[in-house]
């Protein structure tokens, strides 16, 4: 095959079973697609420093009315209506939960010397106050914003470090053989704080994939904000988004965490169901150790993620990861039957992407896993930077363009010029995606269809289209959740708003 195949914009589905291309222009025109779900009022509770939860609501006051673009006749900007106007849900500036967190307690916790104490103990000024409001008070939140300095943002990363000169506890600095040893011996009962930072080190080194992980217990959904980000008339020194940018991609994603739907596909094939794989070695020491997941997007654009057992997934020779046929029968079965349980009904169609291919031993667990009225179908999507697509012109080719090389094999390109923002959202040349029908029967260009629809699935922000489709593009974040704590908290099945 040496054609070229053009591939038409998705369009999302919004109020009033009104299709457009643009999140935000369907947003502005149509509001949210009409479900009995979607929530009247954003029931959100807010947790930080007195100045951030001042800035929050500051922040929130500004969004209930227009906010103008930056750039009179920008393509790529959009005018924000203002929350309620958008939504069709109000957003009060005034939290129903409105918890203080003290500067000095930050500080202390921040000061740490050992890295893995560190961050646990910052976590646990959020995490201890969001459960025990969840454990006690009887108004429900929906969504928690999570508002932090920035300087947890310096420091509650795995890399960061702590001057010197401000570092505290010293003596309780465990090396990572230590702590190791530790966790199998625990030292006598006297030497509790030395113990217990061995379990620290069991958690990840990240302030925001470890509080997410350690709030799936209390199912708590959550929104980390930097200060920075809802004042930057206060910290000029940092570069931001446009405020109009912002304003859409903070809403939209709070709207969605909050219970809402923004849109949904149009088109999508009754009876579908779409499997991203997720894979996250536990760190850097563990070998061939990692732990799998998955997670399932329905015809309704919504998603929910499992988690799968920790084994030896991954291979140094290869570089890829792959499930045993029980491991890959016991995900697949979890899928199918929340599909089922969600639908009264098993899925006509199921489409596990992935980042390799899939090998005969996990290939046969997933089959045996699937009703035989079940359709399913394997494919590996990965980027390809070995081809591009030029035109005579300065702009990039068409996002849309496929090439296909067989009845099973071709390149996507997700990236491109959109005629819609007239402009490529990028810097260099757009690097296409490779579609390879790996398992199971399906005509190319369905399937390349549906991968280019699932890109306009991102509902953390108000994006026209991601590179990636959603079963992927969030792939590494949802496994950093997953493997942010001891594998004993082993999570139920939660909505995909849990994660990201």
């Amino acid at each position: 095959m040496s054609e070229i195949w053009y591939i038409p914009e998705p369009r999302c589905v919004f109020g009033y079973d009104q299709s457009m291309e643009h999140p935000k222009d369907g947003l502005t025109a149509f509001g949210p697609v009409h479900d009995r779900r979607q929530p009247k009022e954003l029931r959100v509770g807010a947790i930080g420093t007195p100045d951030g939860l001042r800035y929050l609501r500051q922040w929130v006051a500004s969004i209930q009315g227009p906010i103008a673009v930056s750039k009179a006749d920008d393509p790529k900007q959009s005018l924000f209506p203002g929350f309620a106007a958008t939504f069709r849900c109000t957003w009060s500036e005034t939290p129903i939960a409105s918890i203080e967190i003290d500067p000095k307690d930050i500080d202390e916790a921040l000061r740490h010397a050992d890295g893995h104490q560190r961050i646990y103990n910052t976590v646990s000024l959020y995490e201890s106050r969001i459960a025990q409001y969840i454990d006690e008070e009887e108004f429900p939140v929906s969504l928690w914003c999570v508002v932090i300095p920035e300087t947890i943002y310096e420091r509650g990363r795995p890399k960061s470090q702590v001057p010197v000169a401000e570092r505290t506890h010293k003596d309780q600095v465990l090396s990572r053989k230590q702590a190791r040893s530790l966790k199998s011996e625990p030292l006598l009962p006297f030497l509790d704080a030395i113990n217990k930072g061995a379990e620290m080190h069991r958690y990840a080194r990240d302030f925001r994939d470890q509080l997410k992980g350690r709030l799936l217990g209390s199912r708590a959904v959550i929104q980390v904000i930097r200060e920075t980000t809802l004042a930057p008339h206060v910290f000029p020194q940092r570069r931001l988004q446009d405020p109009v940018d912002v304003a859409w991609n903070l809403a939209t994603g709070a709207f969605y965490k909050g219970g809402g739907q923004p849109w949904r596909l149009d088109g999508i094939r009754p009876g579908v169901c779409y499997l991203g794989m997720v894979y996250k070695r536990l760190d850097e020491h563990s070998g061939s150790q990692a732990c799998c997941g998955a997670q399932m997007f329905l015809s309704d654009s919504d998603g929910l993620v499992f988690k799968g057992a920790i084994g030896d997934w991954y291979s140094d020779e290869t570089h890829e990861f792959h499930l045993d046929r029980a491991h890959a029968e016991a995900l697949m079965r979890k899928a199918i039957g929340a599909y089922r349980k969600q639908h009264g009904e098993d899925p006509r169609e199921v489409f596990i992407h992935g980042r390799a291919r899939f090998n005969d031993v996990e290939w046969a667990g997933f089959e045996t896993a699937v009703p035989t009225t079940t359709k399913l179908v394997g494919v590996r999507i990965k980027r390809n930077s070995m081809r591009k697509l030029y035109r005579d012109d300065k702009f990039t080719s068409l996002r849309g363009l496929a090439r296909p090389f067989n009845a099973k094999s071709g390149l996507l390109w997700t990236l491109g010029f959109v005629p819609r923002l007239q402009t490529y959202q990028g810097r260099e040349v757009p690097n296409p995606l490779l579609i390879d029908i790996c398992r199971g029967e399906a005509d190319l260009r369905t399937v390349m269809a549906d991968v280019l629809a699932l890109t306009k699935v991102n509902f953390n922000a108000c994006l026209y289209a991601d590179g990636m489709p959603v079963t992927l593009r969030f792939a590494d974040r949802v496994g950093r959740v997953l493997t942010a704590i001891p594998p004993e908290l082993d999570p139920p099945p939660l909505p995909f708003r849990h994660y990201i």
